[in-house]
């Protein structure tokens, strides 16, 4: 990542380096999260690209996926264009009565209370800093 050549390839496409900022370990964990969904996506294609375009049309196509049919975890099983949109609310209102009628239909089924369906709160790349500038506002 440090080399000459990487370097001067990277001015000539007029591209800046970029490193991890020294002591905020929260930095390259969203980008290495994503270079890992990328790279074991079932239509990666193992022996290569066969060209820049087929590069770029692979990507883009894997960018509507993630963001327009990939249900993530960490904001409820909803998509992030979902999110964005708004429409997470009404998604899991639906998914949370659903699972109460499941629920009711066959209590035997459930040992104890169902998934939280809740909206989750706001998400951030580096969530210190929103509290950081939350607790300089309520300062000031």
């Amino acid at each position: 990542m440090t080399s000459y050549l990487l370097k001067a390839r990277l001015a000539e496409l007029g591209m800046l380096m970029s490193h991890s900022r020294p002591r905020v370990s929260n930095d390259n964990p969203y980008s290495e999260s994503l270079f890992r969904t990328v790279k074991y996506c079932p239509e990666w294609p193992s022996k290569g690209f066969e060209s820049l375009t087929a590069v770029r049309d692979w990507m883009l196509a894997f960018e509507y996926a993630y963001n327009e049919q990939h249900l993530h975890s960490g904001i409820r099983f909803v998509t992030p264009a979902d999110r964005h949109r708004g429409v997470d609310h009404e998604r899991l209102a639906h998914r949370k009565l659903v699972y109460e009628r499941a629920k009711r239909q066959n209590p035997r089924r459930w040992s104890g209370n169902t998934r939280n369906w809740e909206v989750t709160g706001p998400v951030s790349l580096n969530p210190g800093k929103l509290q950081e500038i939350e607790r300089n506002k309520l300062a000031a």
